[in-house]
C-alpha cells in the first residue's frame, strides 16, 4: 500500500482528490493539510511515501515545502499538482527535489499512475511542460527573487529592506539587477514578467 498525504488549500479540490485516490486499491490517503506548514508538520509526523501539493499554498508554498522536506524528511517524495503550466515553476520544482509535476486538468488516472511511478523511484512530469522547461533559464538569484516578490506587493525600498534585513542601497541594487536582467523598465514590470515566467 502506498501512503499518500494531500496538501491543498481549496477544500473542494482537496476533498475530490482524497475521494478519487481512495478508489485506487493500492493507495491510502493517510492525511490532508490545508496549508504548507501543516503539510510539513504532518509529513514529518506521518512519514507518507508520497506528498501531493499545490504550488500556491498559504503559509508555505509547495516549492518551499518540497525544499524543507528534502532537508528534513528526504524519504517523503513530493509531487506538485497545479494549474500553473509554466516551465519556470517546473524547473524550480525539480531543483528543490520534487519528483513529479502534473497539471490539475490531467485525468485522475494520470495522478494515480504518477504516484506509483514516483513511489517506485521514477519521475512523473507533464510531457508538454517537460519539453518547454528547458527553454529560457531563470536569470534571477534567490535574493533578487525575494526582493522582487516584495516589490510586486507594492512595498517601498525601505519596507523591503526592513523585512529582509538589508540596507536600502542593497535592495536598490538587487532591484536594479533584476530589472536589467529581465529587460524591463521598472520593478513592477520586472515582477510581472518574472511571475508570468514562473520565476517568482
Amino acid at each position: 500500500m502506498i501512503r499518500v498525504l494531500l496538501a491543498e488549500d481549496q477544500a473542494l479540490v482537496l476533498g475530490a482528490l482524497a475521494a478519487l485516490l481512495s478508489l485506487e486499491g493500492d493507495l491510502d490517503v493517510v492525511g490532508t493539510a490545508a496549508d504548507g506548514e501543516a503539510a510539513l508538520r504532518l509529513a514529518c509526523e506521518l512519514r507518507p511515501d508520497v506528498l501531493i501539493t499545490d504550488i500556491e499554498m498559504p503559509r508555505l508554498s509547495g516549492l518551499d515545502l518540497a525544499e524543507r522536506l528534502r532537508e528534513n524528511c528526504p524519504e517523503v517524495k513530493v509531487v506538485i499538482v497545479t494549474t500553473f503550466a509554466r516551465a519556470g515553476y517546473l524547473r524550480r520544482a525539480l531543483e528543490v527535489g520534487a519528483r513529479g509535476y502534473l497539471l490539475k486538468d490531467a485525468p485522475a488516472s494520470d495522478l494515480a499512475a504518477a504516484i506509483r511511478r514516483v513511489h517506485a523511484g521514477g519521475r512523473a512530469i507533464d510531457p508538454g511542460l517537460a519539453a518547454e522547461a528547458w527553454g529560457e533559464r531563470d536569470p534571477l538569484t534567490e535574493r533578487e527573487r525575494q526582493v522582487l516578490r516584495e516589490a510586486e506587493g507594492g512595498a517601498s525600498t525601505a519596507a523591503i529592506a526592513a523585512r529582509l534585513g538589508l540596507s536600502e542601497g542593497t535592495v536598490r541594487n538587487y532591484l536594479s539587477e533584476a530589472i536589467s536582467k529581465l529587460g524591463c523598465e521598472n520593478r513592477i514590470e520586472a515582477a510581472r514578467k518574472a511571475r508570468e515566467q514562473g520565476w517568482l
